[in-house]
């Protein structure tokens, strides 16, 4: 068994790992930022019924991560623990991803309405099946407290990667492979059905590529206690006496409902609250825009649909709010993908705790000040963007960091090594904090504001659009700030349990030879 000290991992194993949660990303993000809206404005569900749709397969899919977290814990081969599941799930995945966002033609509405929970429930089951033993396998790659940081830093920057893609290529690329559909006329739903369809065939294969990757180029290193044998009750009743992991466990719910509930929430600010005209004028400064009557003229940008046609004067049917909501959407993840370099020096420095809180709490600030915004005020947007990224940014790999932290924990208290669990139940929570978030945002818009999916654009649907986005997405940013600061592992506790950790490891090592 190695010592922390020489748990070196290699450039090329950092970049390896990063490739599976960039590939998990173009599902996960498509998820956060597009399903909803797919499947009110494309696939044709209701409200009720998408937030049905979105609610039950990931609630199910929540059951999954705990029951994958113990077979996980359990699994042993000459590949390890948890590579194997990242390399039988990658076909399947990509078959499902393409299922997912596939509109079925002539259906019955009950039967379109089945496939669509078929569909995402099997998308979110062999989402679980990969990723929870993907999110395990970072626990057991190294005990080296730095080394981990700096693997969950490139982990984040092939995710950030990923988002930039998703979030900056994914609605010009369906409007592109819908435009061309048409064939010249006007695009209606088909058309837009049928650019979705493709846009998830080059996801899907690009993930195929990266989980085949991460499977060749990891090691796992961390074994279990040789002695460290016990039921999955047993396992948990011991979670349940983790109070870092009971803390972590709500932050996690918390913060995934976030991520869904903003994603549907900013959606429709930028397509129905935020001026069509003002964006227009934004883009024209950088020449994304041709005036009406103007030719379609070859290039990248007019390839990958960034170029806006249409006077500024007609702008209903425009793909503006396209473009400039995928220009939003690049800016935050390319500033996250700069500043999360500092993650491991910031981190060494103050610790994970402390940043994580501190980067919170301001984002909590610059989403409050969202609501203030005029729908005039798109370079307000920009900023307001920038901001929160900058200071989101730093968080995101230290509080997965943050989760081997608890694994060790629970290693320090009992003398047993529970990864899977762990990492499972944290997914539970990840899972029901995104059904919950993409649901509660619904429910709330049609209790609260009125909401129909045929009339998005009715001024209680905008001012709920601007409500949710700024003073509902604060609050939830504000109840994790608080869950961080009360959370017990500070930067002393962390080091000396790694330190202890590493000297039961050495024995161990030398006890068995």
């Amino acid at each position: 068994m190695s010592t922390p000290a020489l748990q070196r991992l290699s450039f090329g194993e950092k970049l390896g790992y990063s490739g599976g949660d960039a590939a998990a990303n173009f599902v996960f993000m498509t998820m956060v930022l597009f399903q909803l809206n797919f499947y009110t404005d494309v696939f044709g569900l209701t409200a009720t019924t998408a937030a049905a749709i979105l609610l039950w397969p990931r609630l199910w899919d929540a059951v999954v991560d705990p029951i994958v977290g113990i077979l996980a814990d359990r699994t042993n081969t000459r590949w390890g623990k948890f590579r194997p599941w990242i390399l039988f799930t990658a076909f399947p995945w990509a078959i499902l991803m393409v299922l997912a966002y596939t509109t079925p033609k002539g259906w019955s509405p009950t039967a379109m309405v089945i496939y669509a929970a078929v569909t995402n429930t099997l998308l979110m089951t062999i989402y679980s099946m990969n990723n929870m033993p993907y999110a395990a396998l970072g626990g057991v790659m190294t005990a080296d407290l730095n080394e981990r940081a700096q693997l969950n830093s490139f982990r984040f920057i092939a995710v950030n990667a990923a988002q930039f893609i998703v979030g900056g290529l994914t609605l010009p690329l369906v409007a592109k492979f819908a435009a061309q559909h048409a064939g010249g006329a006007t695009v209606t739903v088909v058309d837009k059905q049928y650019g979705w369809q493709m846009t998830m065939m080059l996801w899907a294969g690009l993930c195929l590529v990266l989980f085949l990757i991460t499977f060749a180029t990891t090691r796992e290193r961390i074994k279990p206690p040789p002695s460290a044998k016990s039921s999955p009750w047993q396992d948990f009743r011991d979670l349940l006496k983790n109070n870092p992991w009971k803390v972590m466990w709500f932050w996690t719910l918390v913060h995934f409902a976030i991520l869904s509930f903003r994603g549907g929430a900013l959606y429709n600010y930028y397509h129905h609250y935020a001026d069509k005209a003002a964006m227009y004028d934004f883009l024209e400064k950088f020449g994304l825009v041709a005036g009406a009557g103007a030719p379609v003229q070859s290039g990248l940008l007019e390839t990958l649909g960034y170029i806006v046609h249409g006077s500024r004067a007609d702008l209903a049917n425009s793909n503006v709010a396209d473009v400039f909501n995928s220009i939003i959407n690049m800016l935050g993840t390319g500033l996250i993908m700069i500043v999360i370099l500092l993650s491991p020096p910031l981190a060494r420095k103050f610790g994970k705790k402390a940043v994580s809180a501190a980067g919170f709490v301001l984002a909590t600030l610059g989403t409050f000040a969202f609501y203030f915004l005029s729908p005039t005020n798109v370079w307000g947007m920009v900023g307001l963007t920038a901001f929160i990224s900058i200071v989101y940014a730093p968080t995101i790999p230290l509080t997965w960091a943050i989760f081997a932290d608890v694994a060790d924990f629970s290693e320090w208290q009992t003398g047993r090594r529970f990864t899977g669990m762990v990492f499972a139940t944290f997914g539970f929570a990840l899972k029901s904090g995104l059904a919950l978030g993409s649901a509660t945002f619904l429910w709330l818009m049609a209790a609260a504001f009125d909401y129909d999916t045929k009339f998005p654009s009715a001024p209680e649907a905008v001012a709920g659009f601007r409500f949710t986005s700024g003073i509902a997405v604060g609050v939830l940013f504000a109840i994790c700030s608080t869950l961080l600061l009360i959370f017990p592992l500070n930067k002393r506790t962390t080091i000396q349990m790694a330190e202890e950790l590493a000297q039961r490891r050495a024995q161990r090592a030398d006890h068995y030879g």
